[in-house]
């Protein structure tokens, strides 16, 4: 014989047990496997645009962004898509969706390579020797923030800090976001280093010509470096929680490894034209609220339909 649950729950409160249900829907949401998805953006620095692509390399819009001049450096901030770009010496800023907010943010650049948000700030390496620091809207607030660098390239925002390669002398620099310098030789004695990416307190490299990822503490120990090996003159590295999302250049493709070196996916993504900088964004996993309010979703269906045991 069928009964009506709530009729058989009676000696306990109504109260009490609308608690119980709710955290018990909540603790479900909580322990079933929930898929993440995301979304990886790959610049083409001969095809003149931003793609954009599934963490497991299918395409959602290989011409995500179009109109760019030699994009060599991507980074996102909010909602926003900020490109170096190499060939015009200017910086545009997009929407995540590929609308224009504006193509020349940032104007007067010499051969800008790699760019970094942090904060309300933009620091865009110049391949001349420095680096600027702009504000979100394109004003200036230093276009010559650090300087007397070789043949800078790629740069990254470390908490208070910026790494920086410099293809030019071999090494990984670290100053601060006012431009004082920390440690411009971090690393050093590297093979054309073209970018720097950080997880936690692990630093990865990539050496161009040297078609190698290497591994480093952000305080400069080496743990491995030769990590990967055998890349195809790799660009830009990207990480996402295990796994490192790297392009290659002459390969005209983007290989996916894990932070241990063991290769996942490669090729990941093809077809490319000179893949440039890289940037992986996962969707961030339901917050407590988010599961909250699903459990209290759950428990009115319940509620509703009187469920029958």
């Amino acid at each position: 014989m069928k009964t009506n649950i709530t009729s058989n729950l009676e000696p306990l409160p109504r109260a009490l047990f609308t608690l119980l249900l709710g955290i018990a829907a909540v603790a479900t949401l909580w322990v079933s496997p929930r898929a993440v998805e995301g979304m990886i953006l790959v610049g083409n620095y001969s095809g003149n645009t931003v793609g954009e692509y599934n963490l497991d390399g299918t395409t959602v819009n290989a011409s995500l962004i179009t109109g760019l001049h030699g994009p060599l450096g991507i980074a996102v901030s909010g909602g926003n898509v900020f490109v170096a770009n190499y060939d015009s010496g200017t910086v545009g800023k997009y929407n995540l969706d590929g609308t224009t907010v504006n193509a020349s943010l940032i104007t007067g650049l010499t051969t800008p390579a790699g760019i970094a948000v942090s904060g309300g700030n933009v620091f865009v390496v110049n391949t001349g020797g420095t680096i600027g620091k702009y504000n979100l809207d394109g004003t200036t607030v230093n276009a010559s923030l650090i300087t007397g660098l070789s043949f800078p390239w790629g740069i990254e925002a470390f908490g208070t800090s910026l790494l920086v390669a410099d293809r030019g002398t071999g090494k990984i620099g670290e100053y601060n976001l006012d431009g004082t310098t920390v440690n411009a030789a971090l690393v050093s004695g590297l093979n054309t280093p073209i970018d720097v990416t950080v997880s936690g307190t692990d630093m990865f490299v990539v050496s161009h010509n040297g078609g190698t990822i290497g591994k480093y503490t952000t305080s400069g120990a080496t743990v491995n470096a030769a990590l990967v090996t055998g890349l195809n003159y790799p660009a830009g590295l990207a990480v996402s929680g295990t796994n490192l999302f790297v392009t290659q250049w002459n390969a005209a493709s983007v290989g996916e490894y894990t932070t241990s070196g063991a290769m996942v996916n490669d090729p990941l993504i093809t077809g490319l034209s000179s893949p440039s900088d890289i940037v992986v964004l996962p969707v961030p996993e339901p917050t407590t609220w988010t599961l909250l309010a699903a459990g209290i979703g759950l428990l009115s269906t319940l509620r509703r339909r009187k469920l029958k045991v």
